[in-house]
Parts: structure tokens; sequence; C-alpha cells
């Protein structure tokens, strides 16, 4: 098969370790940097151009997709998605994801269990909105945050008033800051359930090595490899199902009252095969074979 990586760079260690299986097992590989892609939209001849050359067609894409470029991004998924082309995650999961309001909802709706989560354009109502969730401290979060940024804890309400306050003269609307709860039993540890179709691959705690209440690897955190009981690991598939992932990062915490889901991550990190020793890369790669490969058979019969 021909597959193309959508990648910041062939430096990036996931980009290499998906390249250098996929090469392996006897596929063509193209490593493109789609910052440097554009698209062309015309009727009936959608088309991606790479460094000047139309990038031509392949048989499946995989979106490795930076937060900070997923408006341009997906976009250029999405063009590939407009060709017919076979992508490991589309476009809309990929923006579904990113915006952490939106993932709260659709898992709530998918029945995920989640923190108490709640959002307010109005200040004045920071007593109610602390109580619907519990009481302080509270976790105030940026709607397209990510590893750990624009997450601010809040140990009082006076603090957790102030802080509103100062996000919403950059942020009119409200919709980007959520409110969530404090579970402080898993205050600076959580848990990445690396999901690929309907299966669990790896799974890793992530543990601050400080007072820092988050526990990204970005942040300094300190991998451990964990493993998963039945419940956390059906809840980790279903959570990326409800986003549409075929391949998540699922982020957890362990509570008093079970497992609960923090977040997914659409382009997870490989870390996680550097802290358990197993291989990611492969279940992706014959993942796409069997699903690109059946996705195809299916237009070509179409047609």
């Amino acid at each position: 098969m021909k597959i193309a990586i959508l990648s910041n760079g062939p430096g990036n260690y996931s980009t290499k370790r998906l390249k250098e299986v996929a090469k392996a097992r006897g596929h063509e590989v193209k490593v493109v940097r789609y910052r440097e892609c554009y698209a062309s939209i015309e009727q009936s001849n959608p088309t991606v151009s790479y460094r000047g050359e139309d990038l031509g067609r392949f048989d499946a894409v995989i979106p490795r997709i930076a937060s900070n470029m997923t408006r341009y991004g997906t976009a250029m998924v999405r063009q590939l998605e407009t060709q017919g082309m076979y992508t490991l995650s589309s476009s809309i999961a990929i923006n579904r994801t990113r915006d952490k309001l939106r993932s709260m909802q659709l898992l709530a709706k998918a029945g995920v269990a989640i923190p108490k989560t709640v959002f307010s354009r109005n200040t004045a109502d920071i007593d109610d909105l602390i109580e619907k969730i519990g009481g302080t401290p509270v976790i105030i979060k940026l709607a397209r945050g990510t590893h750990g940024n624009g997450v601010v804890l809040a140990e009082t309400k006076k603090a957790a008033k102030s802080t509103l306050q100062a996000l919403y003269l950059h942020n009119e609307d409200g919709t980007n800051i959520l409110l969530q709860e404090f579970v402080e039993e898993s205050a600076g540890t959580d848990i990445r359930a690396f999901v690929v179709g309907s299966r669990v691959i790896a799974s890793m705690k992530r543990q601050s090595l400080d007072d820092d209440f988050r526990s990204n690897l970005h942040k300094g955190g300190e991998g451990t490899s964990v493993k998963l009981t039945e419940e956390e690991r059906k809840m980790a598939i279903k959570a990326a199902k409800a986003m549409g992932l075929n391949v998540a990062g699922v982020d957890l915490m362990r509570s008093k009252r079970g497992p609960l889901v923090l977040e997914v991550n659409a382009s997870p990190g490989f870390g996680v095969e550097k802290v358990t020793g197993r291989d990611v890369a492969t279940p992706i790669i014959e993942y796409i074979e069997r699903n690109a490969k059946r996705r195809n058979k299916k237009d070509k019969i179409g047609a």
C-alpha cells in the first residue's frame, strides 16, 4: 500500500516509528509536512499540493496533527477525504477532541463517566457553579488547552472568581472556559490508555514529580507501566468510540466512584512505548492494513 503520514516532520518519534514499521511490512511511505501543503478547491477536482506538486493518491493517510495547527491540519485531512482517501482519523473526529466542552458533552451522552463539569459566561454565578461540582478546590480549563497548558487549580472561591474574571477578559465566549471538580485522591496522577480499534494495546500511569496537580509527561511527569481493570479497559474503548476515533490516547483517573475519563487525544504520543516496552506502531499499521484494504475494495466494487 501507499501510505502518507501527515506530520510536523520525519524527526518526530511517532512518525519515525510508524514509517519504520510500515516500510518493514512492505508498504511505500511518504512523510508529508502538512504545514507545507495547500488545497485547490475546484468542482469535481479537489487536490492537495505539497511543495509545488500534486500530492497524488494514497491507499491510507495517517494524520498526526499538532493541537496548535488543528484548523489548518484538519482542513488538509478534509480535502484528502473529499478525494475519497482512507484516513485513519477523520477530520471531524480530530476537531471534536480538540474542543474540551464538545468532548465532555459527547462522552457524557455516550454514558462515559467523566468529572463533574460546568461552564458559564457569568462570573456572578460562581457560587452556584462551584456548588454544582462539589465545592473548592476547582479545576479551571481552557477548552482548547493541551499538554496540561491552560489548566489552573483554584483552591478557594475567591481565587476561582479572580481567575475566571481574568480569563473572560480574553475570551468573550464563555464556552471556552470550563470548571471541573477536583478529584483529590487522583491529584497529580492519571492513566493513559492507548486504544487501537477495539483494543487497549498499552497503558501507563503518569505521576507528577512535585506538587503539580497535572501529571502530563510534557510537564515533567514520570510514567510507569500499569495494568488496567476490566472496567477501565472497557471505558477507554467506549470513550474512543464516542469520539469516532480508531486510534486514541484516553486519559483516565481513578476516583472513589470509579474510573473517570479526563480527555481523549486524537494524536497520542508514543511515549507509552518507551515507558511500557509495548509496540504500539505495529497494531496501528495492522489496523490500517485490514481496514484501508476493505474500504478500497468496496470503493472499487462500487465503481
